[in-house]
């Protein structure tokens, strides 16, 4: 039986097209996308899951929410689609402590840079890239990494280095890491998982 798999979403959802785009020439045998949850109802990312045919929901934080709270709610979506692998593709609200518990080396990251580089709180988006342009790197890349309680702290799974070109702005650079790096990584890394945990299974 597959891994049913949740993706968390805030944007655009360019690393959720990724894993569908995989799974249509059949590089996800082991990962079942059976969730998009995101942060934000405006997310594009929903549109591209709703014409995959893939289940959606919003889970919005309200201001006045604990974080635990939040967590709960986030966890019941997980429940009641009977998730066992979360991956974050974009997903811009931090985690809540018992999400994390309860997924422990179940949800995976990407994050736009070789980790350790450009990482942790606040590093995020287009500053990853603006920051690697600006201490003048030959070389970035993506990283996939178990998430844990520490931003971008989590264990690496894989990474994959992408050249920083001359002329490079940090759009330019960004497209580039997200097309050599992010959609070719993300995919394999979430199947490794998924494989792993049908092994443990048995």
């Amino acid at each position: 039986m597959n891994v049913r798999t949740a993706v968390f979403v805030s944007g655009g959802g360019t690393n959720l097209q990724a894993l569908i785009n995989a799974r249509a020439v059949g590089q996800l045998p082991c990962a079942e996308l059976s969730l998009v949850l995101s942060s934000r109802a405006d997310a594009y990312a929903l549109t591209r899951a709703e014409k995959s045919g893939i289940p959606t929901c919003v889970v919005t934080k309200a201001r006045d929410m604990t974080a635990d709270a939040y967590g709960e709610a986030l966890l019941e979506k997980l429940r009641e689609n009977r998730i066992e692998l979360v991956v974050l593709a974009g997903f811009l609200t931090i985690l809540p402590e018992n999400v994390i518990k309860a997924y422990e080396r179940r949800i995976l990251n990407i994050h736009p840079s070789l980790i350790p580089s450009f990482c942790g709180k606040g590093y995020y988006g287009l500053r990853v890239h603006e920051e690697a342009l600006k201490r003048g790197v030959k070389l970035t890349g993506a990283t996939v990494h178990f998430v844990n309680e520490i931003p971008d702290g989590g264990e690496i799974i894989a990474q994959k280095a992408v050249a920083v070109e001359e002329g490079d702005t940090p759009e330019t650079l960004q497209r580039r890491v997200m097309e050599q790096a992010e959609w070719l990584l993300l995919p394999k890394a979430v199947e490794h998982v998924a494989e792993e945990l049908i092994h443990s299974r048995r």
